[in-house]
């Protein structure tokens, strides 16, 4: 007989969680024995949720201990499948909840990525409230933020949230992990109508090509009219090297970003706030995004108490051609957008470029000046989406172009 296969949390302080044990009998049916702190109100349906998912998965003869610490239907369900199959039991049988409101959200290319928080797969209590903080971005991380042993728990858990999730208009994505177990990943996400993969320490093209391939076969299967779009993560120096093809991989490429943290230990360089020696790698990753027509995001800032330290390091970054900055803890998204926000000086350059463009199309000229300087297309590009922004943020009104002098 297999051994009890054990799930989630338990303890005082845990919150929007639970510890599930699975313990598989050879007779006898199915024995389910819950706690749960809010017994008066929700006892029946946390009962039920956890009868349909045990019944999905197919199990037939085990005791099963439910403590519940308020957790809500998709959490439940994905500790209890988490608990089923490491006591041996379920075998290729799944048990996927109805999905919610924000499920069928459609993925966007040309968006605002400033901001990306990232919330770790294996902590569901920090996904309820991700969408308050108004990210351009949440990411379901899967890699670095999950101990090894619970890998596995946390891609039911991500999978779950994708389904269930409002996480409002912050585009969806997910960091999969390394390797064989990265793709094994995407076939938990993909079909979740996940936006964007991240995929940790890229050294090759050849790497976002195999990730690519495989989201794409997912999402057809999936019946999804898009596949996800990538975001390959730069953290060694070879991947520096070969970042130009890395970024230029595959059209599902929208994004190129950098981690510090392990692009430092890979060169035997201590990381500083200073960054100087990572001043060639950000540059490197600048570039190769910028030659591919994909958007430079620039790595997390660590210390989450020092507010100054993030826009110093924000405005850096914008400075070097970044777009954005990931965030470790909600308290950064509000100073991230700020940071990377046009300046009054930005914007009525771009005000002047995007109506001069206008001008031009008007006439059907074939050139477009600002006074006596010609204006070449990147120009007018980054123009139209500084003033994009602008509107979004509240900057420039609506009705800009009729209030042209």
């Amino acid at each position: 007989m297999a051994q009890p296969g054990e799930a989630g949390r338990r303890g005082d302080k845990v919150r929007s969680d639970c510890w599930v044990q699975v313990e598989p009998k050879a007779r006898g049916g199915v024995k389910v024995s819950v706690t749960t702190m809010v017994e008066a109100m929700y006892g029946e349906a946390v009962r039920a949720t956890c009868a349909r998912t045990l019944h999905a998965l197919g199990v037939k003869h085990a005791a099963v201990a439910v403590e519940d610490h308020g957790a809500l239907d998709f959490v439940l369900s994905a500790r209890v499948e988490a608990a089923v199959k490491r006591a041996g039991l379920g075998a290729d049988l799944t048990h996927l909840p109805e999905p919610g409101p924000g499920f069928a959200s459609p993925a966007v290319r040309d968006r605002f990525r400033r901001s990306r928080l990232y919330l770790p797969g294996n902590e569901p209590k920090f996904f309820l409230n991700a969408a308050l903080h108004e990210p351009d971005g949440v990411i379901l991380d899967l890699e670095d933020s999950v101990a090894p042993s619970e890998k596995d728990a946390a891609r039911l858990a991500v999978r779950n949230a994708l389904r269930c999730v409002d996480f409002g208009g912050a585009e969806r994505m997910v960091r999969i992990n390394q390797g064989e177990r990265g793709l094994d990943d995407l076939d938990a996400v993909v079909p979740q109508n996940v936006h964007v993969i991240l995929i940790p320490k890229v050294e090759t093209a050849e790497h976002v090509r195999a990730v690519d391939a495989r989201a794409k076969k997912l999402a057809a299967a999936a019946g999804l009219k898009q596949a996800p779009f990538l975001m390959p993560i730069i953290e060694s120096a070879m991947g520096c090297f070969e970042a130009p093809y890395i970024a230029s991989a595959s059209p599902n490429v929208v994004a190129l970003t950098i981690g510090l943290e392990d692009y430092t230990a890979d060169i035997g360089a201590q990381r500083t706030l200073e960054g100087k020696e990572s001043f060639w790698a950000r540059s490197v990753v600048v570039n190769a995004a910028r030659a591919a027509g994909v958007t430079p995001i620039d790595t997390v800032f660590s210390d989450v108490a020092d507010m100054e330290g993030l826009r110093a390091a924000c405005l850096e970054a914008k400075g070097l051609g970044f777009e954005g900055k990931g965030c470790i803890h909600p308290r950064q998204v509000p100073v991230v957008h700020a940071a990377f926000a046009p300046s009054a000086e930005e914007i009525e350059k771009a005000r002047r470029v995007v109506l001069a463009f206008e001008e031009a199309e008007k006439k059907k000229l074939g050139v477009v000046s600002l006074g006596s300087k010609m204006i070449d297309p990147p120009v007018v590009k980054r123009a139209l989406r500084t003033v994009k922004m602008a509107e979004a943020l509240g900057l420039l009104s609506k009705g800009w172009r009729k209030e042209r002098p």
